[in-house]
């Protein structure tokens, strides 16, 4: 039953309730891409098994009692999801544990349940294999994805203890950027926007500031040339796209040399 914010399980008792006054300054998107794959899937499952109970929100945090191996009391901030404080091992240790996660998963989907995609949690950088035109509306949107994940690839210049912080934030810019390339239909315009993409990620790792020296950035970058190749060997229309990185001069670490390779033998 729903009244006002207040949410009850069953309309004949007051036990269960939720207090969910509040708005989050997160949402599911970020949960899914700025936590790891493990602690995520066992908050899932948490979540979606009915153990976060009892949550309410109270001065600008809100609070659960999350069923684990026993009942944890947990918090976590309506700003920050990754700010919060569980009983358990990890949480008194000030880490990001599934209880805390889960918890965040009730305030975003306000109890709702997660569908397939909602679980589904894959930071690998894939092709989708579907050859089809993209029309002008998905290409819009597209780029605007893009343009928006590209935030999370920040230059570092502070100090040291926020070292850490910023290399969150490049692997969680990476994983947004994941999701969207292994969607995108195979196609000449696509590949297109996977070259200016790599164009783009060369030059804040050259002149941008960005420290990659996890090579979190690198590495995704290498995994969008294999899907690049992959598009070559499914249309060869998208090989055109690959004139762009010819004559560059020096990359960040020669990212561009298959792709180039692939190009010099089409035009033999």
């Amino acid at each position: 039953m729903i009244c006002g914010k207040i949410y009850l399980k069953d309309s004949k008792s007051c036990a269960n309730r939720y207090e969910t006054t509040m708005n989050a300054a997160y949402d599911l998107n970020k949960i899914k891409f700025a936590t790891d794959e493990a602690t995520f899937q066992r908050a899932v499952g948490l979540y979606g098994n009915g153990k976060v109970t009892e949550v309410k929100a109270r001065g600008g945090d809100y609070t659960a009692v999350v069923v684990g191996t026993k009942p944890y009391r947990v918090s976590v901030s309506a700003r920050n999801y990754k700010h919060g404080s569980c009983t358990c091992y990890l949480g008194e240790k000030d880490t990001l544990c599934k209880h805390i996660a889960a918890l965040a998963l009730h305030v975003v989907m306000d109890g709702r349940p997660l569908n397939n995609k909602d679980k589904k949690l894959d930071h690998e950088v894939g092709c989708s294999r579907q050859r089809r035109a993209i029309n002008e509306e998905e290409f819009v949107v597209v780029k605007k994805s893009l343009t928006e994940a590209l935030r999370y690839i920040k230059p570092y210049s502070g100090p040291s203890r926020t070292w850490f912080t910023n290399q969150d934030s490049l692997r969680e810019g990476c994983n947004r950027l994941s999701a969207i390339v292994s969607d995108l239909a195979v196609n000449k315009q696509a590949a297109k926007v996977l070259v200016k993409l790599l164009l783009r990620l060369d030059k804040k790792l050259r002149v941008g500031g960005v420290d990659d020296s996890n090579g979190i950035v690198g590495g995704f970058m290498s995994e969008v040339v294999r899907v690049l190749e992959e598009f070559a060997q499914i249309d060869a229309e998208c090989i055109e796209t690959f004139k762009e990185l010819t004559g560059m001069g020096i990359t960040c670490f020669g990212w561009e040399e298959p792709l180039v390779r692939i190009l010099d033998e089409a035009q033999k």
